[in-house]
């Protein structure tokens, strides 16, 4: 291994290691405080943005020294991190559920629909989850998480696509895992920011698009049988 090669990896484990908490939360007092930092950084982002987030001010809200919130995180951006694994294990739950579920029996007008329902939950309950997910693309040390984030959904939505009755090989049903996930994971951050009758209309458009795409394929499957 090269001088090179040795350097890429220590960046990487400094950098992995500067994303860890200071101490592992076991004792519920502290779990509690750690929990505490997190959703108070994360009503800090909604109200003053990514850019003017930072230690004191997160401190500050949470009532404690910044030498006290190193005690738990040593910057902000383990803070988001933290923030943005809780939001990825959300949507693991969540895409847990819908495996769960019969597909193969539910027709795709309704197996769209619950999916689309289901994974919006996620996006409304995630505070600030448009300043999070820019975050985790455009940061260096989130992109981990963006990566995780695409891996997760596509890698299960070619799952559903199998039980569906889609029968093509595994690479293209995870092409078309990421085509749903973009569709989707775009729409949704939109959506989040619309309430009534014009949010109800944009996901009314977004589950008319998925289930052209997905008919599309699945009569394709059929007719070749």
């Amino acid at each position: 291994m090269g001088k090179d090669q040795v350097s890429e990896a220590d960046q990487k484990k400094r950098k992995s290691q500067d994303l860890k908490p200071r101490n592992a939360p076991v004792q519920g007092r502290s779990k509690k405080r750690s929990k505490q930092i997190i959703d108070v950084t994360s009503e800090l982002l909604e109200r003053v943005g990514f850019d003017d987030l930072n230690t004191i001010l997160i401190a500050k809200e949470v009532g404690i020294s910044v030498g006290s919130l190193y005690h738990y995180f040593p910057n902000k951006h383990a803070i988001l991190y933290a923030m943005g694994l809780s939001w990825l294990e959300e949507i693991d739950k969540v895409l847990t559920e819908i495996g769960k579920w019969p597909v193969e029996e539910m027709a795709l007008e309704e197996l769209v629909e619950q999916m689309l329902t289901a994974n919006l939950k996620v996006y409304k309950r995630q505070k600030a989850v448009l300043t999070l997910v820019q975050a985790m693309f455009s940061v260096p040390e989130l992109r981990e998480l963006d990566a995780q984030h695409d891996e997760l959904v596509i890698a299960r939505m070619a799952e559903i696509f199998k039980r569906m009755g889609i029968n093509r090989h595994l690479k293209e049903r995870e092409r078309l895992g990421r085509l749903y996930l973009e569709t989707s994971h775009s729409v949704f951050l939109v959506v989040v920011h619309q309430s009534g009758e014009r949010a109800k209309r944009t996901l009314t458009d977004l589950k008319f698009m998925l289930c052209a795409l997905l008919r599309q394929h699945l009569e394709s499957c059929q007719a070749e049988v």
